[in-house]
């Protein structure tokens, strides 16, 4: 027996009936002052491990905030921080609540100020969570002291890459410079910058100290890694920190902040080498 009843728009037992949409896929607003995904900004920190965010600042460069609102009672007022629109502001926005920096609360840093026990708290919370990483494995802070040191001339740490004319300091070494672009799957692309197929830079030796500086550095020339050659196109893909595959398409977004620093000889002396790197890949040292 068929039903005559026409359809009125509810469920048998009255709810009503919705159609079903499909979830829409996260696109960045064209006039976003921040181009991340809020929901992509997550890492972790290099010295501990713990969660951080990172957060695009007005004037100055990405700034790492921990993960989960605080009192603001218990913050000092010079270590409160809002965020509105994806911007992290340095100041208290009137709320119960606020953000702190994650250089505050590291355990892998000494405190550079007295904490509040609340603050205190958090800290020795994180410094066991950092424990718990390092005894399960799951984290392998960077190395530091001669091991650091004896690495560095044949795979610099922290390399100096020249490209639009500029000189930039890499967080990390090229080949695990690591794409920003977002996946289908909504995951961080794996590829790296450094593709085996598209065109490379070389490392050369150059003058250290810029024309305008009046300082005397130590060394006169040091190891750049020397993008200059290459197309325009290229340039700008390293400057974005994409892969050749993400290069090109324009309306993905970027799930992380692109981690260059802009070198100065002076701040990032420590950094500057006089010899080139070996030039096997396949021998360096780890």
């Amino acid at each position: 027996m068929c039903s005559t009843t026409a359809s009125s728009g509810h469920r048998w037992d009255g709810i009503p009936a919705r159609p079903h949409h499909r979830p829409r896929a996260l696109r960045v607003a064209a006039d976003s002052p921040s181009r991340l995904l809020r929901a992509a900004q997550p890492s972790r920190c290099r010295d501990c491990g713990n969660r951080i965010d990172w957060y695009t600042r007005t004037t100055q460069h990405p700034i790492s905030l921990h993960p989960h609102e605080v009192t603001a009672a218990a913050v000092p007022a010079p270590c409160r921080w809002h965020v509105s629109s994806g911007i992290a502001h340095p100041a208290h926005d009137g709320t119960p609540w606020c953000r702190i920096p994650h250089t505050t609360l590291c355990p892998a840093h000494p405190a550079t100020a007295p904490l509040t026990p609340q603050l205190a708290e958090l800290r020795r919370r994180l410094a066991l969570r950092t424990r718990h990483l390092l005894d399960t494995g799951a984290f392998t802070p960077p190395p530091t002291g001669p091991e650091a040191s004896h690495a560095t001339p044949c795979r610099p740490a922290r390399p100096v890459v020249q490209l639009l004319y500029c000189r930039y300091l890499a967080q990390t070494p090229l080949d695990d410079i690591r794409c920003v672009a977002q996946t289908r799957l909504r995951h961080r692309c794996t590829h790296p910058v450094l593709a085996p197929d598209a065109p490379t830079g070389t490392w050369t030796l150059m003058p250290a100290t810029p024309s305008h500086s009046q300082l005397t550095l130590p060394a006169s020339e040091m190891a750049v890694y020397d993008l200059g050659q290459l197309p325009y196109t290229e340039q700008l893909r390293w400057r974005a920190q994409r892969c050749p595959l993400h290069a090109a398409a324009s309306q993905v977004a970027d799930l992380a902040l692109a981690e260059w620093e802009v070198f100065d000889p002076l701040l990032h002396h420590s950094h500057m080498h006089s010899r080139l790197p070996t030039a096997s890949r396949r021998g360096r040292s780890k």
